[in-house]
């Protein structure tokens, strides 16, 4: 009982790696202390079934650890070789050097090759009668998740349980192999696929749990017996110290992933170890695979890989602690033998042949047992012999399972009864008797066995059919419900759509009529600003060509009025010349008062056109923003009835595609409980027949045909009403359209005639601008020229008297003063010269007037009146200080001969101004003053106010 409980142990083996180069550079100890082949020390002994130290060749660890499994009963058996590592660096050295190695050295080859070549030449040694199928699998645990390495795609895999609720990877990839290359080849697929990171321990060091699956399934051709087979071998991620590994980021979550599945592996077997009722496989999905080798029905092998150096002291001091405790774990192993259906046959009736001693044994018990309570005193020899019986129940079960006659019990071993030989030969004959038709009822068992073998393989197949019908049933009576559920969802949703497009219809009815009212109110308003600008324009051009008739009448009056004084300082009649000037200027300050009030009249009709053009143009923005946005409003009212006559189509065309799946699967529901009422009579033998189900089967599927032709008008008869108010939206939507397009080119024409009246009113606005300058042009020249005439007037008045009185003095005189005769001449020479050059100058403005009526009063004409004038009183002054220079020689002349007359010959405030004209940038200016000017002549403003014109 011993060995066989050491064999259901797991098998727990240490090994140590030697000291790498930065231990070795580092200086480390070598710590651990080995005391026999089971036991280490380090700082007290740990015993495991074997230790092996750093020396330790790749054939000598092989040999004892692995060789066994492969010698073994690997295809009868589940065996599992569970690799822990103590650390990261341990990891990879034993990955590289224990269990892969060099494959084609005969003493570095690791583990994996070595097992892998021993399973083929197995194979190859077993007699030709064994077929042998072999398949492999490779995936890893990478944070908590399963993922397949022999097909990348596969991630996140679910563990399930088979009918022996033994643990599998569902979905994993499944390789057969035929040769041990094949085998190394998925292996180094898969390990290419693994998930590796850099450390400060390790440079490849793999972040996950990997487990490598052979499975191995043997038959015998002869016999028919199946035998299968697994091999684990599990590589599980080392333990890591964030402080030593040097972990961040990623690498950081990998590493909390494989120390909380280690966690979780170490609370299992601890549970394992103490004997718990309930053990947490499912706290992780590497415990929940590993669940059948931890306490299960699997020979698990257990290698615990360690580090020497003391700087791993803490780590390989866990890593054995964890070995000493999964050596205590127990499985149960069993063989995984398939029986064929001779076998089974044959393990019934032996177990019937021991059934039957056992109830004869019980038989001849109770017997004895009855005659001891009677009273009566069972002799020795008829009491019951438990040695003899278990003889014979010990030499029932090592009867070969082919001999299927049993033993015949022999008579004297019958306690209790005693038989003469008559009575013996008639119970031999009996016996005979009772053997023959025990053969004959063997022979009908057999047949009827063979029988009810035929009838359960047929009601297997009609319960396998019955349950593919159940659950065909059940699919179609699921989609029925979906289809059903989406019929409604669509009826709901060709609801909502209809109620949208009756609100749509609405809406634009609604919007269409807000857009009439306001082009209606666009249209009038429009109607009143044409005909407000309309008439105040008249008005102003009625205005306009009044005040340019106005001014062209003043114009030639001023015009007149200067040739007039020309005229009049030439000639003699100088009374009634000034009368007339009076009366003229008099007349023309009226008409300037006048045209000054009708000035400002027109300024404040001109504000109030600005103010009307403005509003209008206000008025006319809001109504062009308004027609926008219903114009907007129209197009998205368009699109979302397009869409939703789209939706309501795909919703028909879904709607009918679902009809037609009802309508299939609901005669195939019919015809599956057809079927399933014909297999009910069939297994309930009842009276009723086939062909009546089938009548009725017939007469519901007429009944559910009906129902649905009924169905499928009322449906189209909705879709033709559905269609119909859909033409109906779509030639409304065209009127709309239409109305639309209508009312567009209506507010094309609208807004050209307003800008085209915008135009006209800024035209307006510019001559209105240009007469307000006219204007003030006027107003000053007005005051200048009233002002220059009226010291014209005087002057003239003035220049006439002392002339008057200077000839008659000099009439008198020419009899006194003959000697200054020639220079009188020559004064009166100089003074027709001067009159010869005012009439020139009266001429070019009469010219120049005449001009200036038959061109319209602009700023250019303005400034070309201002020339002329100025021109005229440049020439005027220079004429009259000429002459004025001549009277004062005059005078002096007439001084020396008559010192007397002195002071009354020169008039009251009379001096002499001369004046320069500077022009700059070709216009003449403000005029420079070379002499001091006469108060009575010009005063300053008055220069100021002629000159700033």
């Amino acid at each position: 009982m011993g060995d066989a409980a050491a064999e259901c142990t797991i098998k727990v083996v240490c090994r140590f790696r030697p000291l790498n180069s930065a231990e070795v550079a580092r200086g480390d100890q070598y710590i651990p202390k080995f005391k026999g082949d089971d036991c280490v020390l380090m700082g007290k002994p740990y015993y495991f079934d074997r230790v092996f130290q750093s020396k330790t060749t790749q054939e000598e660890f092989y040999n004892a650890v692995a060789q066994k499994i492969v010698k073994g009963k690997l295809c009868t058996m589940k065996y599992q070789l569970l690799l822990f590592f103590a650390t990261d660096s341990v990891l990879s050295y034993f990955y590289h050097h224990v269990l892969k190695g060099k494959l084609h050295d005969p003493e570095m080859m690791g583990i994996i090759p070595r097992i892998v070549q021993d399973i083929f030449n197995y194979i190859y040694s077993m007699d030709e009668n064994l077929e042998f199928h072999i398949k492999v699998s490779y995936f890893e645990i990478y944070l908590d998740k399963i993922r397949d390495l022999l097909d990348v795609s596969k991630t996140n895999l679910p563990v399930h349980e088979d009918k022996n609720r033994v643990p599998y990877v569902k979905g994993c990839t499944e390789r057969f192999v035929c040769t041990p290359d094949e085998v190394m080849e998925a292996i180094d697929e898969g390990k290419n696929n693994r998930s590796v990171a850099v450390t400060n321990m390790n440079e490849h060091s793999s972040r996950s749990h990997s487990i490598f699956l052979i499975n191995i399934k043997q038959e015998n051709s002869k016999t028919e017996q199946k035998l299968t087979g697994k091999l684990y071998l599990v590589d599980l991620a080392g333990s890591e110290k964030v402080g030593k590994t040097g972990a961040e980021g990623t690498v950081l979550d990998e590493a909390k992933m494989i120390n909380k599945s280690l966690s979780a592996l170490g609370i299992v077997i601890s549970a394992l170890a103490e004997g718990s009722s309930y053990i947490p496989y499912r706290d992780s999905k590497m415990t929940r695979i590993l669940q059948d080798s931890l306490g299960g029905n699997c020979r698990t092998t257990m290698v615990i890989c360690c580090s020497p150096s003391a700087y791993n002291d803490a780590e390989t001091r866990s890593t054995l602690l964890f070995g000493q405790r999964a050596k205590t774990i127990k499985n149960q192993v069993t063989m995984n033998v398939e029986l064929t259906a001779e076998q089974w046959k044959s393990k019934w009736e032996k177990e019937k042949e021991k059934n039957k001693t056992l109830r004869n044994t019980v038989t001849w018990l109770e017997n004895e047992l009855n005659r001891w309570r009677s009273g009566e005193s069972v002799p020795a020899d008829e009491q019951f012999d438990k040695e003899k019986a278990k003889e014979e129940v010990q030499a029932l079960e090592s009867t070969h399972h082919n001999d299927k006659t049993p033993p015949k019990p022999a008579l004297s071993s019958l306690p209790g009864v005693k038989l003469t030989d008559a009575e013996k030969e008639k119970y031999e004959a009996e016996m005979a008797k009772l053997y023959k038709e025990l053969d004959d009822k063997d022979d009908e068992i057999n047949q009827q066995s063979q029988l009810v073998e035929t009838l359960k393989q047929q009601m297997l197949d009609q319960e396998e059919l019955l349950a593919s019908s159940r659950r065909d049933h059940h699919t179609l009576q699921t989609e029925l419900n979906r289809l059903l559920a989406e019929n409604e969802a669509s009826k709901e949703e060709v609801k909502e759509v209809l109620q949208a497009l009756e609100e749509l219809a609405v809406n634009y009815d609604q919007k269409s009529q807000e857009v009439e009212n306001k082009t209606k109110e666009f249209e009038a308003l429009s109607e009143d600003s044409l005909a407000s600008i309309d008439s105040e324009l008249q008005k102003l051009k009625e205005m306009t060509n009044h005040q340019k008739k106005r001014v062209t009448e003043m114009m030639s009056s001023l015009l007149k009025d200067l040739a007039e004084i020309g005229i009049a300082v030439g000639s003699n009649d100088i009374k009634e010349s000034s009368g007339l000037i009076d009366e003229e200027f008099t007349v023309a300050r009226l008409y300037i008062s006048k045209m000054k009030s009708e000035v400002k009249t027109m300024v404040k009709r001109s504000k109030l056109l600005e103010s009307t053009q403005t509003e209008t143009t206000q008025k006319l923005d809001e109504t062009e923003s308004e027609l926008t946005a219903c114009q907007l409003r129209i197009s998205q009212q368009e699109a979302k009835i397009k869409s939703l006559t789209e939706s309501l189509q795909n919703v028909e065309q879904k709607k009918r595609q679902l009809e037609e799946n009802v309508d299939s699967l609901s005669e195939e529901i019919v015809r599956t409980r057809a079927q399933e009422k014909v297999n009910a009579m069939e297994k309930e033998n009842e009276i009723q027949s086939a062909n009546e189900v089938k009548e009725a089967v017939e007469k519901q599927i007429q009944t559910h045909r009906e129902a649905h032709q009924r169905q499928i008008s009322s449906l189209r008869d909705e879709l033709d009403a559905k269609e119909k108010l859909i033409t109906e939206l779509q030639d409304l939507n065209q009127q709309i359209m239409l109305e639309q397009e209508r009312l567009r080119v209506e507010h094309e024409k609208l807004k050209a005639a307003d800008q085209e009246k915008s135009r006209q009113l800024e035209e307006l606005t510019v001559q209105q601008d240009r007469r307000e300058q006219a204007r003030q042009d006027l107003k000053g020249l007005e005051e200048t020229v009233a002002r220059e005439l009226q010291t014209l007037h005087n002057l003239r008045r003035l220049f006439v008297q002392d002339l008057s009185t200077r000839l008659k003095k000099n009439a008198q005189m020419d009899s006194e003063d003959t000697e200054s005769s020639a220079a009188q001449k020559q004064k009166i020479s100089f003074l027709e010269n001067n009159l010869e050059q005012l009439t020139r100058v009266h001429k070019q403005v009469e010219i120049d007037a005449n001009k200036v009526r038959r061109v319209s009063p602009t700023q250019t004409g303005i400034s070309r009146l201002k020339a002329l004038f100025f021109l005229f009183c440049f020439k005027f002054h220079s004429w009259y200080g000429t002459t004025m220079t001549y009277a004062a020689k005059s005078q002096r002349w007439r001084s020396a001969s008559v010192t007397t007359s002195t002071g009354a010959e020169k008039g009251p405030g009379c001096s002499f101004v001369s004046y320069q004209l500077v022009p700059q940038d070709g216009v003449l200016t403000q005029p420079r003053q070379v002499t001091e000017s006469i108060p009575m002549l010009f005063s300053r403003h008055s220069r100021v106010s002629l000159f700033q014109l």
